[in-house]
């Protein structure tokens, strides 16, 4: 029989719902962790296919599958795929034998349970997320075999499941001020990897505080060894508009995938004349953008740091 236990340092009971990778969780759990994935979607649904939880035991679990309303009992069918040894699918919500289970959603769900998850696969994508590389997943639903491609989108097809793994997001935030540590706490406590630039000692203590990690900058520049990516969100706040242009001109040379400064409609154009005069190509000054945010003249930090957040995921592209 197969015993699930906490992960070493948890209380009994304690969730890792704050955790936000499965995988990681589940790794640095006992052998029998059970990794619990969405296999199937019919209509409406909370999460996507390829959403993750890691089983840890009865009450021990990281990440979710619904809004909280399916859960619990996958946990207990958890329990008994690790005593069987065997992969296990079960089904909620539209076509369930669990009627006493309903998803406000409305739809069904298919959740494929994976006893003794192969770790050296999950290890694989694991270290492939730490060094921000993509890579697909493929899972036999009859037996439960794993193996990593470099390329495939997330699908099912028949009893092979794909799971795409992007990079997360991450953020570069530049500035000095209340605006920028507001907003870096802000993603730091949303779970996105971040940094903060500033040249300013209050601002980074200020971030430092939230738990940000900070690097002082000395001059207006872009450090050479961020390795901006095409999943990297690039967003600078200063009140001395001096300091943009010439970290712009360089972010603008980066594939971030998005490129954004502070300010009003005026200090906008003034940017944009000052990027000209640079030498920045008309297609490039296109992809910047500003005034940032959803919330127009949006003016405390923490309106402002909510608005951009919520632009940059909406330009995201979906993982």
């Amino acid at each position: 029989m197969t015993v699930m236990t906490p992960i070493a340092g948890q209380r009994p009971g304690q969730t890792l719902g704050r955790t936000r990778d499965p995988i990681a969780a589940l790794l640095a759990a006992p052998e029998g962790a059970v990794l619990a994935v969405v296999a199937g979607v019919e209509g409406p649904s909370y999460r996507p296919v390829g959403a993750m939880m890691a089983v840890l035991g009865e009450t021990d679990r990281a990440g979710s599958l619904s809004s909280g309303c399916i859960e619990a009992d996958i946990s207990l069918h958890a329990v008994e795929a690790a005593e069987s040894g065997r992969p296990h699918v079960l089904r909620y919500g539209r076509g369930s034998p669990f009627p006493d289970i309903e998803l406000p959603c409305g739809g069904g769900l298919d959740i494929l349970l994976l006893p003794r998850p192969d770790r050296e696969a999950l290890a694989e994508i694991a270290a492939r997320k730490a060094a921000r590389r993509a890579a697909t997943l493929s899972i036999d639903i009859e037996t439960g075999a794993m193996n990593v491609a470099e390329t495939g989108e997330t699908a099912r097809h028949g009893n092979r499941l794909d799971i795409r793994f992007e990079p997360d997001i991450r953020f570069l935030v530049f500035g000095k001020g209340p605006e920028a540590s507001t907003f870096a706490a802000l993603v730091q406590s949303a779970g996105y990897p971040n940094l903060l630039l500033s040249p300013d000692d209050e601002t980074r203590a200020n971030a430092a505080a939230m738990g940000c990690p900070t690097r002082g900058l000395v001059r207006a520049t872009l450090p050479g060894d961020l390795e901006v990516d095409d999943r990297t969100a690039m967003v600078l706040f200063f009140h001395d508009h001096e300091w943009e242009p010439p970290i712009l001109a360089e972010a603008l040379d980066t594939p971030a995938f998005y490129i954004g400064a502070q300010g009003s409609r005026r200090a906008r154009d003034a940017r944009m004349l000052s990027l000209e005069a640079m030498g920045v190509s008309e297609a490039a000054r296109t992809r910047l953008i500003g005034p940032v945010g959803l919330i127009p003249s949006a003016r405390d930090p923490g309106t402002l740091a909510v608005s951009v957040l919520a632009e940059v995921l909406a330009m995201a592209k979906t993982p």
